[in-house]
């Protein structure tokens, strides 16, 4: 764990409702790489992205943080954009930038940068509801990429998408991330999603939540439009559909006389 950015040892979260969301979980986010983690709905993988934002504090265990406390180190992208509906699409990826209180010259230099990156340099001055959904999911990844985080966290970002809108930003944040050279967390339910996206994916369980496997993915393995269709691509998705079912059929520790946090 030399390398990595975000370490968790040994951590719980526990609700006051008495909802135990994670259990003994042990997990590295190593810099420059694309963790995913997978499960179903339930199993505690948003809550492990809040842990890691700082969003909330874990109930027994260690989140350990070589990032350093400041504002900006890690852009968070949620499952709806959030955007503001009465300011245009300029305004949006701004305000992060206002609130940090970025140089008004500088500000319009980064949202124009990023603007472009997410091919959307043209509709700065449109409104939100004027976009399709992946336009909008678009600006929401601009307005994270705005403030240059080491670290990216997205929260099942492309779940509502259609899946032609879906494989297409699939395209894009691979690309984003090599052009940026970003630290990326990802959340999904998606075998296919997460194969195709990750370097390596963690398979949680519910009940509590914890990561009952690890699947390292091969960096050779193509990302194209032909990628979906390869012998390597399916092996893996059997794979992660393996884990994730087995994971499914898994009894929770607690019922196994297993310690909870």
């Amino acid at each position: 764990m030399n390398d990595a950015l975000i370490s968790f040892h040994d951590v719980g979260k526990l609700y006051r409702n008495g909802t135990i969301a994670l259990a003994h979980v042990d997990l590295a986010i190593r810099a420059g790489e694309f963790l995913t983690l997978l499960g179903p709905s339930g199993c505690g993988k948003s809550t492990a992205l809040r842990l890691i934002a700082g969003l909330e504090k874990a109930s027994s265990g260690q989140v350990e943080r070589v990032l350093p406390h400041k504002p900006g180190t890690i852009g968070f992208v949620f499952q709806e954009p959030t955007l503001m509906p009465w300011a245009r699409i300029h305004e949006n990826v701004l305000l992060p930038l206002r609130l940090q209180k970025v140089p008004a010259r500088e500000a319009r230099q980064r949202v124009a940068e990023v603007l472009a990156l997410v091919g959307l340099e043209e509709f700065g001055k449109a409104y939100p509801r004027e976009l399709s959904g992946g336009m909008r999911m678009r600006v929401s990844i601009a307005r994270a990429l705005a403030l240059r985080p080491a670290l990216l966290l997205m929260d099942e970002p492309f779940a509502a998408l259609d899946e032609i809108t879906r494989f297409r930003l699939n395209d894009d944040l691979l690309r984003l991330k090599k052009e940026l050279a970003t630290t990326i967390a990802f959340v999904t339910h998606s075998v296919f999603e997460s194969v195709y996206l990750s370097t390596r994916i963690m398979v949680m369980a519910a009940r509590p939540g914890r990561i009952v496997e690890e699947i390292v993915i091969d960096p050779a393995l193509p990302r194209d439009q032909d990628a979906r269709a390869s012998v390597s691509y399916m092996d893996y998705c059997r794979r992660a559909s393996r884990a994730l079912a087995g994971a499914a059929a898994e009894l929770p520790p607690q019922a196994e006389g297993s310690k909870t946090p």
